[in-house]
């Protein structure tokens, strides 16, 4: 989160500089706007056109009209006998139509096809002709034609036209109606999209690498964009903002080193006179020609001396810890056998009575696996432990348990001591470094202990969690993956 906020507030520097106008974004204006113009037309042009072309088909391509004035045409008179041309009488068999040749005199049926339905009148007055042009018979759609010996009239399927006064349409082309309204739907959405994708590859390609460039810089990775296309003052200025991020972390990286460096230094050159007054105190300590005034200042010395010489390897542990200096030899462990272990070393110590250690893990929990530092595992527990003997003076039991869930294992230490309050608690969980005072004396002590905890946790990729204790006091989890 912290690279992000530096990234952000490099990349918003470079920006207020005014170095460099930013012009992509008029230009990714222009270009939507031609491509949204360009799409319109398209989508009309092709409308247009599709409309044309089924009502030309349908109306023009296919007029019944013309059909029966070829069909007239193609009637012959000879030897006191009609006859139709071949090509005129397959057509005419192919769509299904029957034909007649009205008398212009006599009104009679002079002609007519072999598949004429019996149902169609031989005779016609001259209301039933006038009719023909835009009516049926016996529910056939009729059309008329022109021939020289009278009218020729011809008959199509039932169900096959709609006829008005003026226009004639195909029962196909309304039923297929629907049909071809998806159609158009479809035919226009896949032309949307691809006018899309073809207006906008290019775009995508540029601003991929953009994109990549982005999540680059938040992780603290270099990057270096080509400068060129519609986003190349974006380009610029994300490579801009990658070289300063880049530098500040080798300048931070340089800072941290050295300062880890100079704690170590520092510490080593603490240990050496702090030994040196630990040695002659513990001669005073022992000297039989001290007071026992005397001797009791002796002890506090080595007692305060072994203080200074733990907060000092603490601050150099953490330091080390806070700047991946500390190395950490990650195996397949037991965590059972870490804790058990931590406990034991603390018995081992002879520590204070008024502090017993309870083992309260499940007596069929013998395994619980886990892959971990053994040694830094096995400093945190004690540290807790630590932690519980240190801020409860006048005595506690300790809990220490571990428990086995499907993908972590937790390690479990509270104690039935003074505990802590819900503030102190919440500042616990979410500041690494955290100075107690104690209740009776103004003495503050240090949160290294706690600090180092959290520090070898995040390690193991684990986390801490502190809270009231069912005991009473203080409980502080570590919870491990597997």
């Amino acid at each position: 989160m912290k690279t992000f906020d530096k990234t952000f507030i490099t990349f918003y520097a470079l920006e207020r500089k005014g170095e460099n106008n930013m012009k992509s974004i008029p230009k990714l204006i222009r270009r939507f706007v031609g491509y949204l113009l360009l799409s319109i037309l398209l989508l009309v042009f092709f409308n247009i056109i599709f409309f044309a072309f089924i009502f030309v088909k349908n109306i023009s391509a296919f007029s019944p009209w013309d059909m029966a004035e070829q069909t007239a045409a193609a009637l012959h008179f000879a030897n006191e006998n009609f006859s139709l041309s071949q090509n005129m009488d397959d057509t005419l068999k192919t769509q299904n139509v029957w034909a007649i040749l009205i008398d212009n005199t006599t009104q009679e049926v002079i002609w007519q096809t072999a598949n004429l339905p019996d149902s169609i009148p031989m005779r016609y007055t001259l209301s039933d002709i006038a009719n023909l042009t835009r009516g049926y018979i016996d529910g056939y759609p009729t059309f008329t034609g022109t021939a020289p010996n009278g009218l020729l009239v011809l008959g199509y399927p039932k169900d096959r036209f709609w006829k008005h006064t003026r226009a004639s349409w195909d029962y196909d082309f309304i039923a297929n109606l629907p049909k071809n309204a998806l159609i158009i739907f479809s035919v226009n959405t896949a032309l949307i999209f691809l006018i899309y994708i073809a207006a906008n590859t290019k775009l995508l390609r540029s601003i991929k690498p953009i994109t990549n460039g982005i999540q680059n810089l938040s992780s603290g990775k270099p990057v270096s964009l080509k400068e060129n296309g519609v986003l190349s003052e974006l380009a610029e200025k994300i490579n801009q903002t990658s070289k300063i991020l880049q530098k500040q972390a080798q300048q931070l990286q340089k800072k941290e080193t050295a300062r880890a460096n100079w704690i170590a230094g520092v510490s080593h050159d603490i240990r050496t006179p702090l030994s040196m007054i630990m040695g002659c105190a513990g001669q005073l300590e022992d000297s039989p020609s001290l007071s026992d005034a005397e001797q009791k200042k002796a002890s506090v010395i080595i007692k305060q001396s072994k203080r200074i010489k733990d907060l000092i390897n603490d601050l150099n542990l953490a330091s080390k810890l806070e700047y991946n200096m500390q190395p950490l030899t990650i195996k397949k462990e037991n965590a059972i056998s870490i804790a058990r272990q931590a406990a034991v070393d603390f018995i081992n110590l002879d520590i204070d009575n008024r502090y017993p250690i309870k083992w309260q893990t499940a007596d069929t929990l013998s395994v619980c696996w886990i892959y971990a530092d053994k040694n830094l595992l096995k400093r945190a527990i004690a540290n807790l432990i630590q932690n519980s003997i240190n801020h409860n003076e006048n005595g506690c039991i300790i809990y220490l348990s571990v428990s086995d869930e499907e993908n972590t294992c937790r390690i479990c230490i509270e104690d039935n001591g003074i505990g802590a309050s819900n503030k102190q608690i919440e500042e616990l969980n979410h500041t690494p470094h955290y100075m107690i005072c104690d209740s009776n004396t103004t003495e503050q002590r240090h949160g290294l202990g706690l600090l180092i905890v959290k520090q070898i946790i995040n390690g193991h990729n684990g986390t801490v969690l502190i809270d009231h204790s069912i005991y009473g006091g203080l409980k502080t989890e570590l919870i491990l993956p597997k």
